[in-house]
């Protein structure tokens, strides 16, 4: 690639992603119902010790994200928690703009070395096979607690009432799955390699035969930290929003919603209605302060995505996409 064409990549595309990163989030708040109390049921909580608690725990959960890539990309490239730091916010905001936000690794590997790139791409898989397997499996176990208590049965009116042993069989089944998936990864490698037209890539998965059970654990330890964080902040806003929900109960329905989440599809753009939507359905069971619920869901948005991939988009302003030689 001649060195005009890598300057282009390392001057213009940055620029260029912040503005329609920047547009399509400004596009998605504005488009909400109610915009003006929202902000206004936020401003006046801004002094909740909760809130703050909230913004702080963001950055614990994007800190935990951090050490887990840097476990991750460990057999390919040493990188400094502070460059992992980094990069887990530059995924974050390409993610912003893809389906169900598997647009993650295009900007982790800005700060992957370039001859490392395409090996690092099972790396960032495993992490992602671990963070599903533990939103399906606390989620399949909160649903499970639901279906067996007939006193407590969900009635979701976006879903049939056959919909939830539907949802749990295939929650369990998936859960199953990712389960075999993540611990015995090794066989699928095994498995490429024997297929004639994936033979020539099988090659770029064998770093995943470097990781020890005990790494694994470690991995998968770290993701059901950071979606232990995920559901505290939920239950700080709800509180601060005067969502009376006790801690158990909104933790088995944030739960549900995640398992939710996980299988619907969703883009950028589409993402804050569709949690919104799917927040509500499920916490109105429980409470009728249906605004609060929307605003403390609005306000997991700005916190946990839009700041960071503002952030994140920022960075990658700065970085040399491609070498110039």
């Amino acid at each position: 690639m001649s060195k005009s064409i890598k300057i282009l990549f390392n001057w213009f595309l940055g620029p260029v992603f912040f503005i329609i990163l920047s547009w399509s989030l400004y596009k998605q708040i504005m488009a909400q119902p109610d915009l003006e109390s929202r902000w206004l049921q936020i401003k006046d909580s801004v002094q909740a010790p909760a809130l703050w608690l909230s913004c702080v725990l963001m950055l614990l959960n994007w800190g935990i994200e951090a050490l887990k890539w840097q476990i991750q990309l460990a057999p390919l490239q040493k990188l400094s928690f502070a460059n992992a730091y980094k990069s887990v916010l530059a995924g974050c905001s390409i993610t912003m703009l893809t389906p169900n936000r598997v647009g993650e690794y295009g900007g982790r590997i800005l700060y992957v070395s370039e001859n490392n790139r395409i090996d690092a791409i099972p790396l960032t898989i495993l992490g992602s096979i671990s963070q599903l397997f533990v939103t399906l499996f606390i989620g399949m176990l909160a649903l499970l607690s639901f279906v067996c208590n007939s006193t407590n049965t969900l009635h979701f009116k976006f879903m049939p009432t056959y919909s939830i042993e539907i949802l749990l069989y295939v929650s369990i089944s998936a859960t199953v799955f990712f389960m075999l998936l993540y611990f015995r990864v090794g066989l699928l490698v095994n498995f490429l390699s024997k297929i004639s037209f994936l033979k020539k890539y099988a090659s770029h998965f064998q770093l995943l035969h470097s990781f020890s059970r005990k790494q694994l654990l470690r991995i998968l330890f770290l993701s059901f930290l950071r979606y232990s964080v995920f559901i505290l902040q939920y239950i700080l806003l709800l509180q601060v929003m005067n969502v009376q929900l006790s801690f158990f109960l909104g933790f088995k329905l944030l739960a549900i919603f995640y398992l939710l989440m996980a299988v619907a599809p969703t883009i950028g753009i589409t993402e804050l209605p569709t949690r919104a939507i799917i927040g509500v359905e499920i916490l109105q069971l429980y409470s009728s302060n249906i605004i609060g619920i929307q605003v403390a869901f609005f306000a997991i948005f700005i916190i946990n995505l839009v700041i960071p991939a503002i952030a994140g988009s920022l960075l990658i302003i700065g970085v040399k996409i491609l070498k110039e030689k």
